[in-house]
């Protein structure tokens, strides 16, 4: 029999997520991000989910070509741009569009042999100091660009650094603003956060991405507590093993916990081979029988210990919900340091994972 552990993901809810994201941005396309093999659901296990989209977004031109592949036939962005002259012929012959965020990259484009002109998301750097132009240097890029035959249409784009926090997104606004003034296109700068929350910069096109998977862009899910949004991914397990262990007995590795009293111990089918973080601390939330409880002791490479105490009816082959529905993703990641996005990311290959 295969190890009592899986993952599912959740095709209904990404596709309901999608519909959360056109109830908040009515007037504009959906750029659905589906980088990292899809926030690691998996590019195939993810796509039936999220085909009524506008476009897709991603790093990968692997990932872009299985896209066309699967059959999609609309626009595919990718996000970081492309590296090499080589990837230009990728780009062209699977009909790409890519973000443009330095010279380098419109050096190459210059220089290349196309079958049709390219269509480019030209970035500003208007605060998150990674990609893209200066704003003072932003209008100088456009005309380059929009000057070159090889350039097809131009959209303006930037990325928030603080959409899910206190600082917001005021000042890169306005440095969006003066750094694309006179200057004609579609706008893209909404990421999941600026999509929730900052409806004054929706413009053509949002990027949502975490929304999509049912998680919060600032890593507390009670920031998204009534937005509709559901989780896309469950991580579950069985209890393998119980003890019954004496007041001032110790669990795991390094012998973090003691006990205070005598107390039911259940071990998981889960550690950080899987995915599951080891830092994660005492405390954190789990559930087992379907009841909330919390992991005690060091994560281990396979398994995890948890509290029975309110779970006075579950034995080996309970089951263990390590996150999904019923236990927010952001539960798990704020008690352990991270964030949503690194657990969806980092659930093992030997975890069998489907769709559902």
């Amino acid at each position: 029999m295969p190890r009592p552990i899986s993952a599912v993901v959740h095709t209904t809810a990404l596709a309901h997520n999608l519909s959360v994201v056109r109830r908040c941005a009515p007037h504009s396309k959906v750029w659905s991000v589906v980088k990292a093999n899809a926030y690691g659901h998996g590019l195939a296990r993810a796509f039936p989910g999220l085909r009524e989209t506008d476009g897709f977004g991603l790093i990968d031109l692997d990932e872009a070509v299985r896209l066309r592949e699967y059959g999609w036939a609309g626009p595919i962005l990718l996000l970081e741009g492309f590296f090499k002259p080589a990837d230009l012929d990728i780009i062209d012959r699977y009909s790409l569009t890519t973000a443009v965020h330095c010279d380098e990259q419109l050096r190459m484009i210059e220089t290349a042999r196309l079958g049709k002109p390219l269509n480019i998301q030209l970035k500003m750097n208007t605060g998150m100091n990674r990609l893209g132009y200066q704003p003072d240097r932003y209008l100088a890029a456009w005309e380059r660009a929009r000057a070159c035959p090889a350039i097809g249409q131009i959209t303006l784009m930037t990325h928030f650094s603080d959409a899910d926090g206190a600082r917001g997104i005021a000042y890169q606004l306005e440095a969006f603003e003066r750094g694309a003034e006179g200057i004609a296109g579609a706008r893209s700068l909404s990421n999941s956060a600026a999509t929730l929350w900052h409806p004054q910069a929706h413009f053509d096109w949002v990027r949502p991405g975490i929304m999509l998977y049912g998680a919060s862009p600032s890593g507390r899910s009670a920031d998204i507590k009534d937005s509709g949004l559901q989780a896309t991914m469950t991580l579950s397990a069985e209890l393998i093993a119980v003890q019954q262990i004496k007041v001032g007995e110790t669990i795991g590795y390094g012998s973090t916990f003691l006990a205070e009293g005598p107390m039911r111990v259940g071990v998981v089918a889960c550690g950080y081979a899987d995915g599951y973080p080891r830092l994660s601390p005492t405390g954190t939330p789990i559930i087992v029988d379907g009841v909330r409880t919390r992991t005690i002791g060091r994560v281990s490479m396979d398994m995890i210990t948890v509290d029975l105490t309110p779970c006075a009816g579950a034995g080996v082959g309970a089951p263990v919900e390590l996150w999904g529905p019923n236990l927010p993703i952001d539960d798990v990641a704020q008690a352990s340091g991270t964030i949503g996005y690194e657990l969806m990311c980092a659930v093992a290959q030997r975890v069998p994972m489907r769709a559902d």
